[in-house]
C-alpha cells in the first residue's frame, strides 16, 4: 500500500487587509513534507505578508494556516516555536553579543551550534560582538540561527541577501542536503537564477493573488525554446526561411526561430541557397523569463 505523503504546509482562503488595502486575497496553496518550495512574485505581491502568517506573527482577517495538520494563528502556534525556524526581512541580532551567544539562546545544544558554524564556515568571526559583522556576516548569522535547531519546517525571506557567490552555493549545497533529508524549505527570493537550481515547486503571487503553483518539472516543460541563427546575409536567410514556412522573425542581427524545428533541414535549407551561416544557438526560457510570461499572460 502506497504510503500518502504528508502535508507539511495547507492554506486555505487566507485573506488580509491593512486599512483599505487588500494585501492578501483567498490565498490558497499547500506542499508535502521534504520540498524546496519558491514563493515568488513582484515586490508588494504579499510574499512577506504570506511567510508571517504562516508563522503566526499577524492576525488575519479570513481563512485558516495549518502546519504538520496543527492550527497556525497569532493566538495558536506551538508548532512554529517547536518545528519551524525562520528568517524573515532581515535577523533580528542582539548587537553588542556574539553570534556564538546569540545561537545559545536558540539551543542549549553546542552540537547543533558547532555544526550549523562549520557549516557555514562562520569560525572565524562567530566569538566577535555582532555589531562588527557586515552585511553578509549578520545574513549568515539569521540563517544560522533559523538551522540550529534543524526544524522540520524553515522559511527564509531573501536568505541570499548579501552573501558572496561561494556562500551562496555553499547556502544552496546545505538546503538540497537537508531537504534530501526530510527538511522542509519555503523560500522567497528575487535571485531566481539561484532558486531555480534549488526548488521543487514554485509559487507565484502577485497583487496577494496566487496566480499559480507548479513543479519546476512543469514549467521547465512550458518553457518556449528557440534557434539563434546569424549569417552573412540575414536579410536574403529570413526570405528563405519564411518562404519554407519556418515561424521566423528578425531580431537585430539575428534570426530568430521561434518554435522548435529540426535543425538539420534548417540548415539545409540556408545552404541550398548558398547562405552562409555565421553561428546558431538553441535559446530556453529560464525561470525569470517563463515566470515573467505567465505573470504578463495572466494580466492581458
Amino acid at each position: 500500500m502506497q504510503r500518502v505523503q504528508e502535508k507539511m504546509v495547507r492554506v486555505v482562503g487566507l485573506r488580509q487587509t491593512f486599512g483599505h488595502r487588500i494585501v492578501l486575497r483567498d490565498v490558497n496553496f499547500e506542499f508535502s513534507a521534504g520540498k524546496i518550495v519558491g514563493l515568488v512574485g513582484p515586490n508588494g505581491a504579499g510574499k512577506t505578508t504570506v511567510m508571517k502568517a504562516l508563522l503566526g506573527l499577524l492576525p488575519t482577517d479570513a481563512g485558516n494556516v495549518r502546519i504538520l495538520g496543527q492550527p497556525v494563528s497569532v493566538n495558536t502556534h506551538s508548532v512554529v516555536t517547536q518545528q519551524v525556524g525562520a528568517l524573515i526581512e532581515r535577523p533580528a541580532i542582539y548587537p553588542f553579543l556574539s553570534g556564538w551567544q546569540q545561537l545559545q539562546l536558540m539551543t542549549t545544544s553546542e552540537k547543533q551550534i558547532t555544526w550549523v558554524v562549520q557549516v557555514l564556515q562562520m569560525d572565524a568571526y562567530i566569538h566577535r560582538a555582532a555589531k562588527r559583522y557586515s552585511l553578509g556576516m549578520k545574513q549568515k548569522l539569521g540563517i544560522a540561527m533559523a538551522l540550529v535547531n534543524r526544524p522540520r519546517l524553515v522559511i527564509l525571506d531573501e536568505p541570499m541577501n548579501g552573501l558572496d557567490p561561494q556562500s551562496v552555493k555553499r547556502l544552496r549545497h546545505l538546503i538540497v542536503q537537508m531537504a534530501g533529508k526530510g527538511t522542509t524549505f519555503l523560500i522567497s527570493s528575487h535571485i531566481l537564477s539561484e532558486l531555480e537550481k534549488i526548488v521543487d515547486t514554485v509559487i507565484l503571487i502577485d497583487q496577494g493573488e496566487v496566480l499559480l503553483q507548479r513543479t519546476m518539472t512543469q514549467l521547465r516543460e512550458s518553457a518556449r525554446q528557440s534557434l539563434v541563427v546569424q549569417t552573412t546575409e540575414n536579410a536574403w536567410a529570413l526570405r528563405v526561411l519564411l518562404q519554407a514556412d519556418y515561424p521566423v522573425t528578425q531580431r537585430v542581427r539575428n534570426l530568430i526561430v521561434t518554435k522548435p524545428v529540426a535543425l538539420t533541414p534548417l540548415l539545409r535549407t540556408l545552404l541550398d541557397a548558398h547562405i552562409q551561416i555565421l553561428k546558431i544557438n538553441q535559446y530556453q526560457e529560464d525561470l525569470e523569463t517563463v515566470l515573467l510570461r505567465l505573470l504578463t499572460e495572466r494580466k492581458v
